[in-house]
C-alpha cells in the first residue's frame, strides 16, 4: 500500500479541552457532538473517494511486551485509512478535522503505512 495512509486521531483526557468537554452540561455536550457528527459525516463525504478504510473509535489497550500483558492508557482515540498522491496530500485532507475542530481531541497524526519486509 505505497499510496495508503493511516491516521491517529489522538487525545488525551487530561488535556484542558477535554476538561472543557467534560464540564459541559449534558445539554450542551449532546448538542455540540450532534454538530460534530455532522461535521464528521460532511469530511467523509468530501473525502470518500480517498477513504480506504473509514475505521472508527478505538477501544481500550492492551500492551504486550516481554514483561507480560498489561492494561494502559495512550493517546489513540482512533484511526482512518486513505489514499493520497504524497504525505502531504494526506496531511492536507486532515486540516481543521472535526476531531478538533467540533470535539476534545488534540490532532490527528498521518504516516505513510510501509509495505511488509520480503522474506
Amino acid at each position: 500500500m505505497a499510496d495508503a495512509y493511516i491516521a491517529l486521531f489522538l487525545g488525551t483526557h487530561t488535556a484542558p479541552r477535554a476538561k472543557e468537554w467534560d464540564a459541559m452540561s449534558d445539554k450542551e455536550r449532546q448538542e455540540k457532538a450532534k454538530e460534530g457528527i455532522e461535521a464528521w459525516k460532511a469530511w467523509a463525504m468530501k473525502h470518500q473517494a480517498s477513504i480506504v478504510e473509514m475505521g472508527g473509535p478505538c477501544g481500550k489497550t492492551k500492551r504486550i511486551s516481554a514483561a507480560g500483558i498489561e492494561d494502559v492508557r495512550n493517546a489513540v482515540g482512533g484511526f482512518t485509512i486513505v489514499r493520497a498522491a504524497s504525505h502531504a496530500e494526506a496531511a492536507k485532507m486532515f486540516e481543521n478535522h472535526p476531531h478538533f475542530t467540533f470535539f476534545p481531541g488534540d490532532s490527528v497524526e498521518v504516516m505513510p503505512i510501509m509495505p511488509a519486509p520480503a522474506g
